[in-house]
Order: structure tokens, then C-alpha cells, then sequence
């Protein structure tokens, strides 16, 4: 018998989705086959919070568990599915409560018709059961230039197979994308369920996303500040070279059109803000020359701030 979901993950029946969703995660990051080559207890226990997640992190599916309607491996409790839908057409079989049949040998018969010749069939006019495969939920941690600029991964499950997916440029961090008929197969004649990819953005340590705008900060040097000139900058498709105005200031931002994220209706924009930096050692030479242009041309730029204090 499956273990009770809520138990395998470790949160109360009473959890709200938040808690679950936290407590799987930080589950699944400790025990995922990446990170556990040949560890076959930690194998089991992923494939296990896997499984129990896929009914806790669906509402319907967790609702219907905590009813009783499907059991602990997301499967149909009999007298829900079977019974309703079958028995019309099966003598004898009575239907007392949710603990069983009261009649054990019709509920066979009626088991018989239903499969008899090793498919699901069932005698003539019977309706032949089907059910959609479950849906198979997992995460991906892709690198922040991955996302914005698309790629293909293999990622390896819980069983020990692997799935080809394709990251699309621009994709969100939390953004979920489907895998149309790469879930758990059907029963009958019922179609695969889907496998839903949960994407997580890893930060990078230059780049910063903005909508569909790249924000990147570049540090410039005094002269360069004063009298303005060309400067190397990173952008998500390459470096390239930049002009910095004479007189550019800390906080000022250039813009650079069509260098953000690729998205359906165009692309962003990356946006590069400068920070003036002075060399980490002060020289005599800059500290007379600071000194001297002090004395000829000394300016208070913190004169709005006090008018409008």
C-alpha cells in the first residue's frame, strides 16, 4: 500500500499549498538522482515525493484524495469508478458503502465481463473503461542565460529515464511548460498525461531581468566620465562597444535597443547603467589637481536636495 502523501513529504493534512509546495522542493533539491549518482535509497525517496506531490501540488487531485475518491497512488478508489459506471449491466451486484460490495462473487462477475479475453472490452454492449495518464510534475534549474536565450536539456527522472526538453528564449522563472503526452500512460483507450516542467532562474551575477529588458551596471572612470568615450559592455548575445557622453553621471542609463529578451512581439531592450568609479589608490597628481579645481570652480550638488527638504 502507498504511503500517505502528506506523511512522505512531512507536512500536516491541514498545509496550505505554499507549505507543500516549500516542503517538496526542498525535498526534491536534496534528493534528486543528479545530485545522488548511485544512491539507490535517495533514488526511491525522490521517485516517492514525486509521486506524493503529484496529487498534494494539484488541488483537484488533493481535494478528491482528502474525499477519499482516489487513493494515495492517484488511482480511482473502486467504488467511484468502477461501480457507477459498470454495474448497470452486472446481476446481482449491490452497492452498500464506501467500505466494499455486499456481494463479492457479483462484483468478480462483473470484474470478468469487464476484461474477459484479456482486454477491457467487456461482454457486448458493455462500455470499455478508459482514463487519462497522470501528469508528471518536475523542476528544472536553468542558468540565467539559458532562459533568456533558449536551449535543449535532458533532464533524468525518478524511474531513471531521461526527457528532452526545450527551453524557449525568454522563458520566466516559476514558468511551467508542458510536454504534451510525456506523462504516465493512459488506461484503455485513454491518451498519456503531460509532463509539466516548473522552471527555476538561477541569478547571474551581472545581468538582472526586467520584464523583457536586461539591466547591467558598468563601472566607467573619471576621465571617462569627464570627457566621454568608448567602453566594452556585456550584453546576453555578446560584449560590444558603448559611448559614453562627456559629462555622464552615476545612475545615468544608455539605452541599447533590441539587445533585451527575444519575445513573441519583439524584443527588449538592454539598459546600461553607469557608476563613475575612481581609482582605488589617490595619487598626489589627482589630489592637486581636485584641490586646485576645487579652489577655480567648486559647485554644491546637493543644492535641489536642500531646497527641496
Amino acid at each position: 500500500m502507498a504511503e500517505d502523501p502528506y506523511s512522505v513529504i512531512g507536512v500536516a493534512k491541514a498545509a496550505s499549498a505554499e507549505d507543500i509546495t516549500k516542503a517538496y522542493r526542498k525535498l526534491a533539491k536534496k534528493l534528486h538522482p543528479d545530485l545522488n549518482p548511485g544512491d539507490k535509497s535517495a533514488e526511491e525517496r525522490f521517485k516517492k515525493i514525486t509521486a506524493a506531490y503529484d496529487i498534494l501540488g494539484d488541488p483537484d487531485k488533493r481535494g478528491r484524495y482528502d474525499r477519499g475518491e482516489i487513493d494515495a497512488t492517484g488511482q480511482e478508489t473502486p467504488q467511484q469508478r468502477y461501480y457507477r459506471e459498470y454495474a448497470g449491466g452486472a446481476e446481482g451486484a449491490r452497492y452498500r458503502s464506501s467500505a466494499g460490495y455486499e456481494d463479492i462473487g457479483a462484483f468478480s462477475d462483473l470484474f470478468g465481463d469487464l476484461f474477459e479475453g484479456g482486454g477491457p472490452r467487456g461482454r457486448a454492449g458493455g462500455r470499455r473503461f478508459s482514463m487519462r495518464g497522470q501528469d508528471a510534475q518536475y523542476r528544472l534549474e536553468v542558468e540565467f542565460l539559458d532562459a533568456v536565450n533558449g536551449t535543449k536539456t535532458r533532464i533524468t527522472l525518478p524511474d531513471g529515464g531521461t526527457l528532452d526538453v526545450t527551453i524557449p528564449p525568454g522563458v520566466n522563472d516559476g514558468q511551467v511548460l508542458r510536454l504534451k503526452g510525456k506523462g504516465g500512460p493512459g488506461l484503455g483507450e485513454g491518451e498519456p498525461g503531460d509532463a509539466l516542467i516548473e522552471i527555476g532562474v538561477r541569478p547571474h551575477p551581472v545581468f538582472k531581468r526586467e520584464g523583457d529588458d536586461i539591466v547591467v551596471e558598468v563601472p566607467i572612470t573619471f576621465d571617462e566620465a569627464v570627457l566621454g568615450g568608448k567602453v566594452e559592455v556585456p550584453t546576453i548575445g555578446g560584449r560590444v562597444s558603448v559611448t559614453v557622453p562627456a559629462g555622464a553621471n552615476t545612475g545615468q542609463t544608455l539605452r541599447l535597443k533590441g539587445r533585451g529578451v527575444k519575445a513573441r512581439g519583439g524584443a527588449g531592450d538592454q539598459l546600461v547603467k553607469l557608476a563613475v568609479v575612481l581609482p582605488e589608490r589617490i595619487d598626489q597628481d589627482l589630489k592637486s589637481f581636485a584641490e586646485k579645481w576645487r579652489q577655480d570652480h567648486g559647485y554644491d550638488p546637493r543644492r535641489k536636495l536642500k531646497e527641496q527638504a
